[in-house]
C-alpha cells in the first residue's frame, strides 16, 4: 500500500464531486497511448508541479528516476495528459501532503487526497 495523491488540471476536471469522482477513475485507467513516466506529456502547469515536487521526492522511474533505492522519499508517479499520480511511501504521509498540497497551489493545479478517507479535492 501507498499514499496516493493526485494533482490535475482544473481546466479539465469536473468541479461538482460525483462528476470528479467518475472523471478520476477515468483518469487512472492509464489508455491515453503514451509513456506515464514524462513530463512532456502533461500541461505546463502539471510539468511544473512534477519537475519541483521531484526535486523533494524523487521519482522511481523516467527521465528524472533516482538510483537511490534506498531513499523512502523515492515516489512512483504516473503522469496523464490531465493528471499526475503520485504514490508514496506512508513513511512521508505527512511530508508529502504539505509539499503536494502547497505545490499545487504554487503551480495552480487542483490537489486531490485520494488516500484520505474524505478525498478532498481542491481547486486553484
Amino acid at each position: 500500500m501507498s499514499y496516493d495523491l493526485m494533482v490535475f488540471d482544473p481546466e479539465a476536471a469536473p468541479r461538482e464531486r460525483e462528476a470528479f469522482l467518475r472523471w478520476y477513475h477515468e483518469q487512472v485507467q492509464w489508455d491515453e497511448g503514451h509513456s506515464y513516466d514524462d513530463p512532456r506529456v502533461t500541461t505546463p502547469a502539471l510539468a511544473s508541479w512534477f519537475t519541483e515536487i521531484a526535486e523533494a521526492f524523487p521519482p522511481i522511474n523516467g527521465p528524472l528516476a533516482s538510483d537511490d533505492y534506498d531513499n523512502p522519499k523515492l515516489t512512483d508517479y504516473s503522469i496523464g495528459r490531465s493528471v499526475i499520480y503520485a504514490a508514496f511511501t506512508w513513511s512521508q504521509v505527512e511530508a508529502a501532503h504539505l509539499a503536494a498540497e502547497s505545490l499545487a497551489a504554487k503551480h495552480g493545479v487542483g490537489f486531490f487526497d485520494v488516500s484520505s478517507d474524505q478525498g478532498d479535492i481542491r481547486f486553484p
